[in-house]
Formats: C-alpha cells, sequence, structure tokens
C-alpha cells in the first residue's frame, strides 16, 4: 500500500474558500457556500491518495502544478513529493495568472 500524501492549503486557497462563504452569506443562502465548501473538501481529500489525478494546469504547461475541475471550481495544487499543496480554489472560467 502507497504512502498516504500529506495536504496542506496555501492563504490563497484558504482566502478563496472563505470568500466562496462570504459570497454565500451575503446572498442570503450561507447553507449554499458551506454545501459547496464541504464538496470541494471532499475533492480535495481523494487527493490523499490519489495525488496525480489533476491535470495539468494548461496555463502553465508545469508538471507539479496541476487542478482538478469540479464545476463551478478548479482546485489548483502543487504537487512534490509527498505532499501537495492546494493553491487556488477559484470559479471553472477564471484563468490563472501569476502575480
Amino acid at each position: 500500500m502507497a504512502a498516504r500524501i500529506t495536504i496542506t492549503f496555501a492563504d490563497s486557497a484558504l482566502g478563496d474558500l472563505e470568500g466562496i462563504l462570504e459570497y454565500y452569506r451575503d446572498q442570503q443562502a450561507p447553507q449554499a457556500g458551506e454545501r459547496l465548501v464541504a464538496d470541494v473538501i471532499k475533492e480535495i481529500e481523494l487527493l490523499a491518495a490519489q495525488p496525480d489525478i489533476g491535470r495539468i494546469v494548461p496555463e502553465f504547461d508545469l508538471q507539479n502544478l496541476r487542478e482538478l475541475i469540479r464545476p463551478p471550481f478548479r482546485i489548483v495544487y502543487r504537487r512534490e513529493p509527498g505532499k501537495v499543496r492546494i493553491v487556488r480554489v477559484w470559479r471553472s472560467e477564471r484563468l490563472m495568472t501569476l502575480p
């Protein structure tokens, strides 16, 4: 059995998740935001056992920068030996850009 991967979150990804919750609170639908974030977390948990299931992010074409497309979100992560770092959780239609 292969070792499980450690998953961590960048501040940017945590901010994205908080932004989702805040948006739906502002829309008077906090349960919808909570459900969406819970769904995103479930998808992220898959990476502990299958860290390479995401595709390479086309905007960068780097082997270790991958994403899961789970409409309406793109879960962008950096794949490194023994770990995955969640970088962003963005709306699917947004293109990634370097700061």
